[in-house]
C-alpha cells in the first residue's frame, strides 16, 4: 500500500456545494422572472392570461420562485427537471413557451454535470482548497 491511500482526503476549506445552491437558486429566480415575462406572450398569442395557458404559465412561474427555498431537499432537482418538461410539453398549446423550457432545461443539465464533476474531485481530494499549501 502506498502512503497516499492511507492519508484520508482533506476536506475543502469552503463547501462548494453551497455555492452551487446558492447558483441553482438564483437561476430558478432568473428562469421565473423569464417565464413571467411570457405572460404577455401567452395574452397576445395564447387566448389570454386567464386561459388554461396563461394559468399553467403563472403556476410554474411560482412554482419556480418557491423552489428556491427549499433547493437543499433532495427532492428539489427532480422538481425542477419536470417544470423543465411541463414547459417543453406546453409546445402543443403555445410554441414559444416550450423554447423557454427546452433552453432552460439545457442549463439545469449542464448545471448537474457540473455539480457532480466538482462532487467526484472533492471526493479525489483534487479541489485546489484541498491541496496542501506550499509553505506547509
Amino acid at each position: 500500500m502506498s502512503d497516499e491511500a492511507a492519508q484520508p482526503v482533506p476536506k475543502p476549506a469552503k463547501d462548494p456545494m453551497k455555492g452551487f445552491r446558492g447558483v441553482m437558486a438564483g437561476s430558478l429566480i432568473m428562469e421565473a422572472i423569464t417565464v413571467a415575462l411570457a405572460i404577455p406572450v401567452v395574452a397576445k398569442l395564447g387566448g389570454g392570461v386567464g386561459t388554461g395557458t396563461g394559468w399553467a404559465v403563472i403556476a410554474v412561474a411560482v412554482v419556480l420562485l418557491l423552489c428556491c427555498g427549499v433547493i437543499k431537499r433532495p427532492w428539489a432537482v427532480p422538481l425542477v427537471l419536470v417544470l423543465q418538461l411541463v414547459l417543453i410539453a406546453m409546445a402543443f398549446l403555445l410554441p414559444a413557451v416550450a423554447i423557454l423550457g427546452v433552453i432552460f432545461l439545457a442549463f439545469w443539465l449542464w448545471v448537474l454535470w457540473l455539480r457532480r464533476d466538482v462532487a467526484r474531485r472533492m471526493a479525489a481530494g483534487t479541489l485546489p482548497s484541498q491541496q496542501q499549501q506550499a509553505g506547509s
